[in-house]
């Protein structure tokens, strides 16, 4: 079926976004993956093509258009690209990471702040999980006391996504150890700020290229004017970002998934067993038209929520149900695509053996599939 979701401007912007990538990604994979991290050049290079604060208005030096569709192009493009890991950097910034500065900023840090991360000077990154609480963010530890015009932050953070390149950290922290969720505020940390410190670049299964590090704070004195909005809010913002961070997540494993079949058509037409092609066996045929039926499937329901978003519609419930099942169906595609591709599959020459790896990551971050299940279960009066 035609996909009707995207228009000519957004048709335009694809082939931009294409040629962008194969000029300053691409050559650059290896090099990337080997290291662990992305040169924050990309993120300047991204910024001076217009692919970063597509919403941020004009006057902060953004493209001035809120429409998620472009979003959407970036991440599918990057996947298409092969480049997974180092294009989560750049989803993470503009898709996860933006909004927040958007909503809850006053106008002096608009004027502080938005421009850069425009222009990709100011690299944005989210801290909320901790070592040892997971989902459980009521639990965390970290805490920011009031200290006249400022506050003093002491605890740690992991798994942080651009935690290396980083320049500005949304950070969730306790402003009242007494309280659970109603104690959270969200504070942003910058680079050089004394008693930040950057731990391990954390060495994962997949997703090579991305910087995810272990971040902590020694009595780290941030000034009251980096709160958003006013303390005690900062769960209510989280709350209200993660559709759209979930709506991410799973457009970019429906694209992973739909390249994996893509690959696998080719090589299912060109690998030959038993004297013919394997994709003329029935069993070939049967895993393929599988796949392409749930894929599909699943991209018509999340054009949808993109639509939704856009409208400023698209509920937690709907958007956790996109996220677990576009992940779980990215898990079985990349899976069963691996194991038509026999031992070829399990070589990292082959990108679905790359595909294999970054896949795994989906189905946790971003809220696992069991919290998932949670939202939507809870949503049906259970």
């Amino acid at each position: 079926m035609r996909r009707d979701l995207f228009e000519a401007d957004h048709d335009a912007f694809r082939e931009s976004v294409r040629a962008f990538l194969n000029r300053e990604v691409v050559p650059h994979l290896a090099e990337w993956e080997a290291v662990g991290v992305v040169s924050r050049d990309l993120f300047t290079v991204a910024g001076k093509a217009g692919f970063l604060g597509m919403a941020v208005p004009e006057c902060y030096g953004g493209g001035g258009v809120d429409d998620f569709r472009f979003n959407a192009v970036i991440g599918e493009e990057a996947i298409r690209a092969g480049a997974t890991a180092a294009g989560l950097g750049i989803t993470l910034h503009n898709d996860v990471a933006l909004p927040y500065f958007l909503r809850y900023c006053t106008e002096e840090q608009r004027r502080r702040w938005l421009p850069g991360i425009a222009s990709g000077e100011l690299i944005t990154a989210i801290a909320m999980t901790e070592p040892g609480i997971g989902s459980d963010l009521a639990s965390m530890s970290t805490s920011a006391i009031r200290d006249g015009d400022y506050y003093l932050v002491n605890g740690a953070k992991t798994f942080i996504t651009n935690g290396i390149n980083a320049d500005l950290v949304i950070t969730a922290v306790k402003t009242d150890q007494k309280q659970r969720h109603k104690g959270i505020s969200l504070l942003v940390i910058e680079r050089d700020m004394p008693g930040f410190e950057r731990g391990r670049n954390l060495d994962k299964l997949g997703l090579h290229a991305q910087d995810t590090a272990e971040l902590s704070f020694t009595d780290v004195r941030v000034p009251v004017g980096n709160l958003f909005g006013e303390e005690g809010q900062g769960f209510r913002q989280l709350v209200a970002n993660l559709p759209q961070e979930r709506l991410s997540i799973a457009l970019a494993a429906i694209a992973s998934a739909g390249v994996a079949l893509e690959q696998t058509l080719e090589y299912a037409k060109g690998r030959k067993a038993f004297g013919q092609a394997i994709g003329s066996f029935q069993n070939t045929r049967f895993v393929l038209a599988e796949i392409a039926t749930e894929v599909e499937i699943a991209q018509t329901y999340l054009d949808r929520c993109v639509r939704a978003l856009n409208a400023d519609e698209l509920t937690a419930e709907d958007a956790a149900k996109a996220k677990w099942w576009c992940t779980e169906l990215q898990g079985r595609v990349v899976d069963r695509c691996l194991q038509l591709h026999g031992g070829y599959g399990y070589m990292t020459e082959y990108p679905i053996a790359r595909a294999f790896a970054d896949a795994r990551i989906t189905r946790i971050y971003g809220g696992t599939t069991e919290i998932m299940k949670e939202v939507v279960g809870r949503s049906l009066g259970l």
